[in-house]
């Protein structure tokens, strides 16, 4: 395995408000690019992209530095951070959005600094799809693009989606959304069609249930981790594509060995995002934990 190349990550910084049966928060620092960047910082270096507002924490800044983040590419800007309110029920499994506030995530329009534009490795989180397309503009020659969407944008920005997935390598999307995306219940048909848009792989996270990779007609299966401990599902989506993504960042080839591998990485890191709330877990996180829980996912599976 090589040393990893940098990855670079671009998306919403956010401050949250969540709610639980364990509990609550209230700010919490969150965001898709915030849980993408420390979750892949513990498999190689990342560069973030985002706007935050005058209220984001300095100690937030700090951490991420101290996890090998580069902030050269964080704007920090007169208003307030983005922000998202919610409430999971009992299963940890329904939420209700009780606030969303752009703020200065608004008037957002990534700039990616000359030092980033060399990135082999992509992460587009979650944004309007014509800004995800203005980030592979400002890029010179990506080894991978890695593309996470949501129902909004399928809904509200269909064509310019369908635009930008043709220029996308692998699509990360939960299991409602990419039925949506492909207008067809049964997954591996939507698979197929998500293929037919432009991505060549398609990772399809399942939750409590897992995750599907599909490359071609071949189809891995990972499980989710059992866990006794679950605070709050919220970033685990992001979690999971960080550690995916930093996962191949460190592979000399990206075969379909090293991308059943990247897919327990991810699923080894979204097991210990809900283990907290919001980055809680992911702070105190070692590396020995990260490969002991990558041995016991290895174990789940031998028969």
């Amino acid at each position: 395995m090589s040393a990893a190349a940098p990855v670079l990550a671009v998306g919403s910084v956010a401050l949250d408000a969540i709610e639980t049966p364990y509990g609550s928060r209230d700010p919490i620092v969150g965001g898709s690019a915030t849980f993408f960047s420390v979750s892949a910082s513990f498999f190689g270096p990342v560069r973030l992209v985002g706007v935050v507002g005058e209220d984001f924490p300095e100690w937030a800044v700090t951490m991420l530095r101290d996890r090998r983040v580069d902030l050269q590419g964080l704007q920090r800007v007169p208003g307030k951070t983005f922000r998202w309110a919610g409430r999971y029920d009992g299963t940890l499994t329904q939420r209700v959005t009780l606030e969303t506030c752009l703020n200065v995530f608004e008037t957002f329009r990534p700039e990616i600094p000359e030092a980033y534009r060399d990135a082999k490795f992509v992460f587009l989180g979650n944004i309007d799809p014509g800004l995800q397309r203005s980030v592979l503009d400002q890029v010179r020659s990506p080894r991978l693009v890695v593309a996470d969407t949501m129902n909004f944008w399928i809904e509200g920005a269909r064509e310019s989606l369908v635009e930008t997935l043709k220029r996308v390598d692998v699509l990360v999307i939960n299991e409602e959304e990419v039925r949506q995306l492909a207008d067809d219940f049964n997954i591996v048909r939507a698979a197929e069609k998500v293929h037919a848009m432009g991505p060549r792989i398609l990772v399809v996270k399942r939750g409590e249930y897992g995750a599907l990779l599909f490359q071609g007609k071949d189809v891995f299966a990972a499980t989710a981790f059992p866990l006794s401990n679950v605070v709050d599902p919220t970033g685990a989506g992001d979690t999971f594509a960080g550690g995916f993504v930093g996962s191949l960042a460190r592979e000399a080839e990206i075969d379909d060995r090293a991308l059943r591998r990247a897919v327990i990485h991810g699923s080894v890191m979204g097991s210990f995002s809900v283990e907290g709330f919001g980055l809680e877990r992911l702070q105190k996180l070692t590396q020995p934990e990260i490969e002991s829980r990558f041995a016991a996912f290895r174990r789940l599976s031998e028969f």
